[in-house]
């Protein structure tokens, strides 16, 4: 018996990396699993990955799943995914936004279009997709919703600063601390339903193929990465742990991970420092 046997389950930017990962372990706990990104053959991105090779892996593995291919940008793309995951196998049980986009780039330098596209990926569409699901689990009365946030969510705090800058990240911080708030108060709307939302971010840096691209791995161990079949088993516990333990937290991978019983040692945000403002709440 899997822990998600019987259940549908959308995973966006589930072409490579953290939702490649958990894409392939809702599978093997018994989903039907929705891989959902832009990247459909391999080759046809600057970066590894696609999803035929996503399907290709769960089903040589003994895994259901299915592939299409969507812009989450917008919400018409997103209705019409939506449309099709229902179509594939039903009612959707669970849903995790990864999909990210990003640039680095200062403020005082960021093109409005990029802006805008970048929002449109890491904040608006969680919310289309989630609204476009809650159809299913306000019926049914049951589901989970699963945000992926970033350490990025962290600020640098008040000034005085030394040092140089962070990297470009200030949007990007920017909308995953939106997506936290979100998350808690998407959470108290949906409670009496039995739904479930919640939200973490990596303990430490995940080796994406993305991350790796844009040199956030530089002057970095092996010791302070994290392996993104970590991030899975945390989206796991979020989609498969009782309602009143998960809903609403904010969290980090390893030390939700470790709290639940379901990894002994434990490193990075949440555990060694804080993390988010939200993530306290």
């Amino acid at each position: 018996m899997g822990k998600l046997d019987g259940k549908v389950a959308i995973v966006t930017g589930a072409s490579r990396g953290i939702g490649k990962s958990i894409a392939e372990l809702f599978a093997v706990e018994g989903a039907k699993v929705v891989a959902v990104a832009r990247t459909i053959e391999e080759g046809s991105h600057q970066l590894e990955g696609s999803l035929n090779r996503t399907i290709e892996e769960i089903k040589a593995a003994g895994g259901e799943a299915t592939a299409v291919a969507c812009d989450v940008s917008t919400y018409e793309n997103c209705k019409e995914m939506v449309a099709s995951a229902r179509a594939a196998y039903g009612p959707i049980d669970v849903l995790v936004n990864n999909a990210a986009l990003t640039y680095f780039i200062p403020i005082a330098q960021y093109p409005v279009n990029r802006w805008l596209r970048s929002l449109a990926v890491n904040f608006n569409a969680p919310f289309y997709l989630s609204q476009l699901v809650l159809e299913d689990m306000i019926e049914r009365k049951g589901g989970a919703i699963v945000n992926i946030s970033s350490g990025a969510a962290i600020g640098p705090g008040r000034g005085p600063y030394s040092g140089p800058p962070q990297r470009g990240g200030t949007l990007y911080g920017a909308e995953k601390a939106a997506l936290e708030r979100f998350t808690q108060g998407l959470a108290q709307e949906v409670y009496e339903y039995g739904i479930t939302v919640g939200c973490f971010s990596p303990s430490q840096v995940v080796p994406t193929p993305g991350v790796v691209f844009h040199g956030l791995m530089e002057g970095r161990t092996e010791a302070d990465a994290e392996k993104p079949e970590t991030m899975a088993q945390a989206a796991l516990l979020f989609a498969t742990e009782p309602l009143d333990k998960v809903t609403g937290r904010v969290t980090y991978s390893q030390q939700i991970l470790k709290e639940f019983g379901w990894v002994k040692d434990a490193r990075g945000h949440g555990i060694e420092h804080p993390g988010s403002g939200y993530s306290q709440i």
